[in-house]
């Protein structure tokens, strides 16, 4: 049996946040590891609190063994650092991330890390990333993970996949993270070491 998923849901004042690309990836991964398309519908399963910004904590395996609600609160983020780990894979988004916090607590002079594997950005530990070049936001073509913030935003046109380097990087004028709880979140004053 393949190890327990998560499906993160952003609630904002009760709504759950772009939820048919969760419910997308849920049933891509359901069918992926464990074999199974019998129907689950995530919004039948939710029932959040109709007030503030909470993070849905979904936990399934072939079926769903827990959905809690925890308020959040976004991660300041002022330095990042590209690390190589050609080995880890993470195309699913599994709930055990010790390998994911481990990589990221051996660099504690980066509140943040971006994972390079065979001379190509990835992502962060937490969220997908993206560059902007002065006109277009590229996001790497090979993501650890297919966020569905960024495949909302590849299907909306305002993002463009490229193979991008550790070289390439200043070529770019902005960066930014995305995932389901930050969207699209630019950051204003980052350093990349």
């Amino acid at each position: 049996m393949a190890a327990a998923l998560l499906e993160t849901i952003r609630i904002e004042e009760g709504k759950a946040q772009n939820l048919p690309y969760h419910q997308a990836r849920f049933d891509r991964s359901r069918k992926a590891l464990f074999n199974t398309t019998s129907p689950l519908t995530l919004l039948k399963h939710i029932d959040p609190p109709q007030n503030g910004l909470y993070r849905c904590r979904i936990l399934y395996t072939d079926t769903i063994e827990s959905v809690e609600y925890l308020l959040y609160t976004p991660k300041t983020i002022n330095t990042l650092k590209v690390v190589t780990d050609n080995t880890l894979e993470y195309c699913y988004k599994y709930a055990d991330r010790t390998l994911l916090n481990t990589l990221l607590s051996a660099h504690p002079n980066a509140d943040e890390i971006i994972i390079e594997q065979n001379g190509l950005l990835t992502d962060t530990t937490i969220a997908n990333i993206a560059f902007y070049n002065g006109s277009t936001w590229l996001t790497p073509a090979t993501p650890l993970l297919e966020g569905t913030m960024r495949a909302h935003l590849l299907d909306k046109g305002m993002l463009q996949t490229a193979d991008i380097r550790k070289s390439d990087l200043h070529r770019y004028t902005h960066v930014a993270l995305m995932n389901a709880m930050l969207g699209f979140k630019i950051l204003k004053e980052v350093t990349i070491i």
